[in-house]
């Protein structure tokens, strides 16, 4: 066997055959229970529980539209808003933050730099009650703003982090020859940097809308009216004590999944840049 005009040995065959079938297991693995969840949807209760891994007999949106009607349409909007809110606050508060660190040098710059990566080592269960009070004492409980700011606020040290480190592997020269043209710090930020960042901006800004969009413990805390609850609270509230829809329920799963899969499909090639290009450097 050749690859590119090198002949392989059969070892070395063997090895990349092994891992073609390894890596076919894993996506198996990763996609079944995607498709299992997707199809149940398509299922009465009954025939859920007596023939779970069988194809539905009738492919109805029944399911689909009557747990839409239920009311998750009403959590999946709340989500998107808060979603999209705190991953678009996030990156651009993390973008400010690691532009300076990354550039310019200056007292307690390394002081703030570990303070912001602090962060990384709070648990949100550690500071459930204190973010509580916190937005009572602000007005800001059972609201939109109070929940996008905690979220905010738990994300941005590791958004910062990546983007420090991608900036840190950025070339100044561009930039030095920028400021003697006459620009501006912000000018090199806004219109320089930033668009060299994208990978990474993207990478911030998946991670973030993952995170947020299957959190459930902040939304049932930090908020007390059902008009303000997010999907993972809709898709709990489907669960009775007297009996589960498991088909709705299983419908309302593959819906709340959509924008998760949409937005990484979209991103996967900043995603996968992001990732490999930001190392750290010096």
């Amino acid at each position: 066997m050749k690859s590119h005009g090198i002949r392989l040995s059969p070892t070395t065959v063997l090895l990349r055959v092994l891992a073609v079938i390894l890596f076919c297991i894993m996506l198996a693995g990763a996609l079944y229970p995607m498709y299992w969840v997707a199809m149940s949807g398509f299922k009465t209760t009954t025939e859920l529980l007596i023939s779970p891994f069988k194809l539905p007999s009738a492919f109805s949106l029944k399911n689909y539209i009557g747990v839409w009607k239920v009311g998750i349409s009403k959590f999946f909007l709340n989500s998107v808003f808060i979603t999209v809110s705190s991953a678009a606050l996030t990156a651009v508060v993390s973008a400010f933050a690691a532009f300076p660190l990354s550039r310019y040098r200056f007292k307690m710059r390394g002081f703030w730099f570990m303070f912001l990566l602090c962060g990384l080592m709070l648990a949100p269960q550690v500071s459930l009650i204190s973010n509580y009070k916190i937005l009572q004492a602000l007005h800001l409980y059972d609201s939109y703003l109070g929940l996008i700011l905690v979220y905010t606020a738990f994300r941005v040290p590791y958004t910062m982090f990546l983007m420090w480190s991608y900036f840190m592997t950025t070339p100044k020269d561009i930039e030095e020859a920028a400021c003697i043209d006459g620009c501006s710090s912000f000018m090199i930020f806004w219109k320089m940097l930033i668009p060299m960042s994208k990978p990474i901006m993207a990478t911030g800004i998946l991670l973030t809308a993952r995170y947020v969009w299957n959190d459930f413990l902040f939304s049932l805390i930090y908020t007390e009216s059902a008009a303000l609850k997010t999907i993972p609270y809709g898709l709990n509230s489907l669960k009775g004590e007297s009996g589960t829809d498991w088909g709705q329920l299983l419908a309302g799963m593959t819906i709340s999944s959509i924008p998760i899969i949409v937005l990484f499909i979209c991103t996967q090639k900043y995603f996968v840049r992001g990732l490999t290009v930001g190392a750290v450097k010096g």
